[in-house]
């Protein structure tokens, strides 16, 4: 089995595992959840077990079920050791003040993300999204209040235009309010539209970066083909939003990564995670295993040394746009 890794998040000193655990299919909001409680909870034992010691998961991610999970999960685990993550901005209710990035809303959240989680504070506490119906001022107000409260120990971001990531960073620079020190983009081997985005930003300005779908909602593990319908009971079969993957140019990149797989006798997901770890900009990829078989087969990226000219193989069918064209 593959040894852990740890690396620092940005510019802190804060020290996370090589791939951080996606928490959103625990739950039962969705048909390709787990949809089992106990399931669940013995999955993040392995994750732990293994290694891993970076967990993410958000308030929305079945309304607050996930949390639940994770909470029970790590309620015996070593909290010193232990980077819990949690994001705000979703909608938890109908009704006024139901969502977004208000003072009042931020906070509620926060305490009822630490109540489902067990815990006196979160490690990382993100905002999900940009809200353009409130002051980033007022936004950032409210983290630092977090922070300086003990409630929260660093704050980040997730999926929003570079100029929105770097106003927040520059607003808490002259506000002294406590800056972002990561973002969670959308980033993998065939969506690469934000490295012209914030991952120019974040690698300006040392932030660490998170990427979730680094397998592109599977299409990188290599199990579906050109010429056939997804196999039932895939996300693929399920999700629109995986069949977007379904470009000529996104089939060309999986060619390469199977051709690196089979050179470097690893799988499709393996080197597609390597490919990943090999970029200087990133801390911890996102992983949302849903077996122990898929959890220890991507940890194996560990193990995996990509040559320059294996990288760029799989780089070379992509031209990064932003906005994705």
């Amino acid at each position: 089995m593959a040894e852990m890794q740890y690396t620092t998040l940005g510019s802190t000193g804060l020290e996370v595992s090589r791939f951080c655990l996606g928490c959103m299919n625990f739950g039962t909001e969705q048909p390709w959840m787990l949809n089992d409680h106990d399931d669940s909870v013995d999955l993040i034992h392995e994750a732990l077990d293994a290694g891993i010691n970076f967990l993410d998961t958000a308030n929305v991610y079945s309304t607050g079920e996930s949390e639940e999970i994770v909470g029970d999960a790590v309620a015996s685990a070593n909290r010193d050791e232990l980077v819990l993550a949690t994001k705000v901005f979703g909608e938890m209710r109908d009704g006024p003040n139901g969502s977004g990035l208000s003072r009042k809303h931020i906070i509620d959240q926060c305490e009822a993300s630490l109540d489902r989680l067990g815990v006196d504070y979160v490690d990382l506490y993100q905002i999900h999204r940009w809200d353009d119906d409130t002051p980033i001022e007022e936004t950032l107000a409210a983290l630092d209040h977090l922070v300086e409260t003990g409630r929260v120990r660093y704050v980040g971001a997730s999926t929003m235009t570079a100029y929105q990531f770097t106003k927040a960073l520059y607003t808490s620079d002259v506000e002294d309010y406590s800056r972002f020190v990561s973002m969670q983009p959308e980033y993998s081997a065939v969506a690469r539209y934000e490295e012209p985005n914030v991952l120019d930003v974040c690698d300006g300005e040392d932030v660490g970066v998170i990427p979730w779908s680094p397998l592109a909602g599977g299409f990188l593990t290599g199990k579906y083909d050109r010429d056939a319908e997804p196999p039932a009971g895939t996300r693929g079969a399920a999700s629109e939003s995986v069949r977007s993957y379904f470009s000529e140019e996104n089939w060309a990149v999986l060619d390469a990564v199977r051709a690196v797989a089979a050179e470097e006798n690893a799988t499709p997901a393996q080197v597609a995670l390597a490919w990943l770890l090999h970029r200087d900009v990133v801390t911890a990829p996102i992983i949302g295993p849903k077996s122990a078989d898929h959890l220890h087969e991507n940890l194996g990226a560990l193990d995996v040394s990509l040559s320059p000219e294996q990288l760029s193989r799989i780089a070379e069918p992509k031209t990064p746009r932003y906005p994705q064209a």
